[in-house]
């Protein structure tokens, strides 16, 4: 594993014999270790890879990236250089935007994607006025108290919760500062997840991204707000390992 590699990606099951990779991109203000629970069920058949970005935890003295298509690039570089294994992405909220745009950028490089799973995320060229990056620390925490996206520990620590700041509204600026030309799309199936009650995504805005592939579209809908995920794993981790491994999985 080179430097960079080893910077951005967290392999907590190593896989002895990997026959796919799952890449797992962090929402907004998220880290690696959010994905934890996918790589303790997976991650001995699947080499599943947790992308840490800068500005947070252990990486918390790099600056974080503020660009969308500067993470996407940087994303690219990396899983170019692998081993070929078939490669599925995998991201929720910011996550999902990343996912497609470090997708569309393998596959014009020539090294096509398997699948992307896109959670948490309306269509690219659905709209919202968003400014969240624009408000000061304590808009920022009351809206993270509205997702329920960061546990209530570091909520409760103001002390965190001011070290994670600068990530957190790095973050929403890549996002909310994104845009996406209406051809723009994949060969790849995309699959799409979404909570039915998730204030930042309809599920018409979910179903936007059926116009941005070339491959098959499935989508599913889980009781729940914009963090379904955290309560419907077992049945996510099934869906995933299906399409990985053609069996299914539940937490382990």
């Amino acid at each position: 594993m080179s430097s960079v590699e080893s910077q951005w990606c967290r392999r907590y099951v190593p896989a002895q014999n990997p026959t796919a990779r799952l890449v797992c991109l962090p929402h907004a203000g998220g880290s690696a270790p959010f994905f934890h629970p996918v790589a303790t069920a997976l991650g001995r058949e699947v080499d599943v890879v947790a992308v840490q970005y800068p500005g947070r935890q252990d990486r918390r003295t790099e600056p974080p990236i503020t660009d969308m298509s500067v993470l996407a690039d940087r994303m690219a570089e990396i899983l170019r250089a692998d081993d070929g294994l078939p490669l599925t992405l995998f991201g929720h909220s910011l996550g999902a935007v990343l996912a497609f745009e470090t997708a569309r950028r393998l596959e014009a490089e020539g090294r096509p994607v398997a699948r992307i799973v896109l959670s948490g995320r309306r269509g690219p060229c659905t709209h919202r006025d968003e400014a969240l990056h624009l408000l000061d620390d304590a808009g920022l925490i009351a809206e993270l108290r509205a997702t329920s996206g960061t546990l209530s520990v570091l909520l409760d620590d103001e002390e965190l919760m001011r070290a994670a700041l600068p990530a957190l509204r790095a973050d929403y600026q890549a996002v909310e500062c994104y845009t996406c030309d209406t051809a723009a799309s994949v060969n790849c199936p995309i699959t799409v997840l979404t909570g039915d009650q998730d204030p930042k995504v309809t599920l018409d805005e979910a179903r936007q991204w059926a116009r941005h592939t070339t491959g098959g579209f499935e989508f599913e809908v889980y009781p729940g707000g914009h963090f379904f995920l955290t309560r419907h794993i077992a049945p996510i981790l099934g869906l995933l390992r299906g399409h990985l491994t053609g069996t299914s999985a539940t937490l382990s």
